[in-house]
């Protein structure tokens, strides 16, 4: 585990633990969310705040005034905090922290499914519920589009891949083939 991984854990667990208090745990994770997507997405943003040039009283007087009314103290305080620290590497990994924690506490679970498009509501409901009988957990899925994909499905659930791909089966079929003809 990398320094800044225990790093962000320290930051994660505090936090939660401070939104568990204030019954906001659901909301800091969105604001989490928006965080990251605003300093990993928005190239001006990020050289912004990397820029060595700006000092870092100004950067953080430019996201307080930015971000005022659209993040909680908690998270703003957070985010003040790291930039001060000059720790930003580290959002995604507090970010990724935070939601296991979240879900380890509310029996949540977070599934990333692979398929070759998009998913409508009522698919990604269907799968969510098939995870949720099999994991005993709320699942939230988050769909990508893998067009390297043949067919079917990939469902990642923590560190558990779930290979109901066209190619997946293929290649458990060869296995079990090949296994059969050693004997």
């Amino acid at each position: 585990m990398s320094r800044d991984t225990i790093v962000a854990k320290r930051y994660a667990k505090a936090l939660y633990s401070i939104a568990v208090e204030k019954g906001i745990t659901l909301e800091v994770e969105e604001q989490l969310k928006t965080v990251v997507e605003v300093l990993h997405l928005d190239e001006e943003v990020k050289r912004f705040i990397l820029a060595p040039r700006i000092s870092r009283s100004d950067k953080l007087e430019v996201l307080r005034t930015v971000l005022q009314d659209k993040l909680s103290e908690e998270v703003m305080n957070t985010v003040l905090l790291l930039v001060e620290r000059d720790r930003t590497d580290i959002f995604a990994d507090l970010l990724e922290t935070y939601v296991k924690i979240e879900g380890d506490a509310l029996g949540i679970g977070d599934a990333t499914v692979y398929s070759t498009y998009v998913l409508s509501q009522e698919e990604q409901d269907s799968v969510a519920a098939g995870f949720s009988q099999l994991t005993k957990r709320k699942i939230r899925v988050k769909n990508l589009v893998d067009k390297s994909l043949l067919g079917g499905m990939k469902v990642v659930i923590g560190d558990t891949l779930y290979d109901g791909s066209l190619s997946g089966k293929l290649t458990r079929l060869e296995k079990a083939f090949n296994d059969k003809h050693r004997r």
